[in-house]
């Protein structure tokens, strides 16, 4: 989200050289006042001249800014008062990201998700031969991840098909990690992933329900076995603000 404490906008400042639109940052600034209880339930909001004054941008891009809060539920105009928050924006508990194979797959069983995408015909992950050795054919998914009723990340992963005509029907209505690891015959000889931080692009954004640009985290995984064969490879979108990363350092 954008930072409430912005410069109002100006000829230099950020809010008015930003290629996103200027009502949807001043949205961003107000939805934040009201989830870091600036703005509590109840109280009525700025008049739209003072939040123009305040921003120096135009009335009208102040209305659109509010009109999109009403759209969403946070803010409700009172006749003959003005507009008031009518309850706050409450993000999901914090998604704990572990680097244990079991904890990565508890958390998956405690969320939701839905299908976007699934082709047994995709064919196999693009990746280099220092990632793996590729098998024959994989099954591709892609999926939408959700915590309490919210989108928190965007998952595109390939598995090998000879695991997944295993238990189709499981690992077409639930998330892929845990069934993995409940499979006898499936042993999981070497995992790991890696992490960078990027923005969201338009559809990930979209998806994930946050405006274009957005900090979020890009993770790729992969599991092997003993002859170093990529069993599942994932390439992971996650919301920025959500997830905490727990990384336990050896002595």
């Amino acid at each position: 989200m954008v930072n409430s404490t912005l410069t109002p906008a100006s000829a230099s400042s950020p809010l008015s050289e930003s290629p996103i639109p200027l009502y949807l940052r001043l949205a961003d600034i107000f939805r934040e006042r009201i989830d870091r209880r600036e703005w509590p339930a109840g109280t009525l909001i700025p008049t739209l001249e003072a939040l123009a004054d305040e921003f120096r941008v135009a009335r009208v891009t102040a209305r659109q800014a509010v009109q999109l809060l009403t759209k969403e539920g946070l803010l409700s105009p009172r006749r003959g008062l003005g507009t008031v928050v009518t309850k706050t924006d409450d993000a999901p508990k914090t998604v704990v990201m572990k680097t244990s194979l079991q904890s990565l797959a508890s958390m998956y069983e405690s969320t939701s998700a839905k299908m976007l995408t699934f082709d047994e015909s995709h064919g196999t992950p693009r990746v280099g031969p220092e990632v793996g050795k590729l098998g024959k054919d994989y099954v591709y998914m892609r999926r939408l991840h959700f915590t309490e009723g919210k989108p928190y990340a965007l998952i595109a992963l390939h598995l090998l098909q000879e695991i997944f005509q295993r238990s189709p029907e499981a690992f077409r209505s639930h998330a892929v990690i845990p069934e993995l690891l409940r499979m006898k015959t499936v042993r999981i000889h070497r995992a790991r992933q890696t992490m960078s931080i990027g923005s969201a692009d338009a559809e990930t954004a979209r998806l994930l329900k946050v405006r274009a640009g957005t900090p979020v985290a890009h993770v790729t995984r992969v599991f092997l076995d003993g002859k170093e064969q990529i069993l599942y490879y994932a390439e992971v979108i996650y919301r920025g603000d959500w997830v905490k990363w727990e990384i336990e350092l050896q002595p």
